[in-house]
């Protein structure tokens, strides 16, 4: 049986303002709408220490294959490449991922021919 990859959601309730809920129910919907089992979703504010590092934490801990967030702007408009080097991180506007690797355009289908 396969298994379901497991994300986490992501925001700051600086950033969202008043629309924490909202951002949370988008983070929700596009998860599961991309397969993936949603843990939870984290709020940090503007002056969590080092927010990065924290997310990268529960990341490892819950071994979530990505983290869905609102919009870089929740990461001060810059992917932080550490986070992106432990899972692949989605963007619910624009919708856009980041993923953890790129697999070269010339790859063979199957990997194990090699």
């Amino acid at each position: 049986m396969l298994e379901i990859p497991t994300a986490i959601g992501y925001l700051r309730s600086d950033i969202s303002r008043s629309r924490p809920p909202w951002d949370e129910i988008q983070i929700r919907s596009l998860a599961r709408r991309l397969g993936y089992a949603l843990a939870k979703t984290i709020v940090f504010g503007a002056y969590t220490d080092d927010p990065t590092q924290r997310v990268i934490d529960v990341v490892r801990a819950i071994d979530a294959d990505a983290v869905v967030i609102p919009g870089i702007d929740h990461f001060d408009g810059y992917l932080p490449p550490e986070l992106i080097a432990v899972a692949d991180v989605i963007t619910v506007s624009p919708e856009q991922t980041f993923a953890r690797w790129v697999i070269p355009p010339d790859a063979p289908a199957d990997m194990s021919a090699r």
